[in-house]
């Protein structure tokens, strides 16, 4: 039961009488009831130090002074987590700065400088040339994404996964477990593919999942990185279900081969990163 102690319109700021009853350990609720607001006490035997408050408070007695914070701008409120993730935020950043290059129709040249092998258009078709001696196209691959699906659902598991490892095992061994998936994995897909444009995340993806699981497990002090059972089923089962074409059947392409590579190297590093670092403790 509560018990009614002021009755005021909708307009009144009844938050400083509110503060100060909360100061006097008196608990209370404000309530609209009948289009006006209604204070209410919690506990009778409150009543008559609570009325004293209220007269004290509508004598002018009381001066309360209630600060109202506005929410920090999102600028603010991302900085800390870019210290603490620096890494797996700038490899979504980059993912989605490509797949708008793509969404927007940039120029094909620009979308050729991210390529495993520089392209151009002949009759709508690409015609590729050589790459040699272009050492960033062994990675910038990763960066290019052909639709919604494919850069939300890629940026989902690497803010997943990435976050939990760059968190646990530094920036600096974040940042080469990208570069030797990332390598790996387009590098893998060009052996098997040939030379056809293909990108996504996807394949860095596949190495940290690697990573984690194999890492959560060999390595108890990691025992946090380790996906969910059903994540780690959810994504293997998806890839068998790519390789046995699937999707394909559907008319998606997909690199299956990068998927691959991404998960059987960052599993790799995973084994000597665990063992490594429990014979160093």
């Amino acid at each position: 039961m509560s018990f009614e102690l002021y009755r005021g319109t909708l307009d009144e700021d009844l938050r400083p009488l509110s503060a100060v009853l909360w100061q006097q350990q008196l608990p209370h609720r404000i309530v609209e009831d009948g289009g006006d607001q209604v204070l209410q006490l919690q506990r009778n035997e409150d009543l008559p130090k609570a009325q004293e408050v209220l007269r004290r408070w509508q004598r002018g007695d009381l001066k309360v002074a209630v600060r109202y914070h506005r929410a920090a701008p999102l600028q603010l409120r991302l900085l800390p987590l870019f210290a603490q993730v620096p890494v797996t935020l700038i490899l979504i950043s980059v993912s989605t700065v490509g797949f708008l290059l793509i969404y927007a129709g940039a120029p094909v040249s620009w979308v050729s400088w991210l390529s495993y092998e520089p392209f151009t258009l002949v009759n709508g078709r690409p015609a590729f040339g050589d790459g040699s001696g272009q050492l960033w196209r062994l990675i910038t691959p990763v960066f290019i994404h052909f639709g919604w699906m494919h850069i939300v659902f890629n940026s989902l598991w690497c803010w997943e996964l990435g976050k939990r490892i760059e968190a646990t095992l530094g920036s600096l061994n974040m940042a080469g477990l990208f570069l030797v998936t990332a390598i790996l994995s387009n590098t893998a897909q060009h052996q098997v593919s040939g030379p056809v444009l293909f990108g996504g995340l996807s394949g860095v993806v596949y190495g940290l999942l690697g990573f984690a699981w194999v890492a959560g497990r060999v390595n108890p002090a990691w025992r946090q990185l380790a996906p969910a059972t059903p994540i780690m089923l959810f994504m293997v089962g998806w890839l068998v279900i790519c390789l046995l074409g699937v999707v394909d059947v559907l008319g998606f392409s997909v690199a299956n081969a990068a998927h691959v590579g991404g998960l059987g190297s960052g599993a790799l590093i995973g084994l000597v990163f665990a063992l490594a670092y429990r014979r160093s403790v």
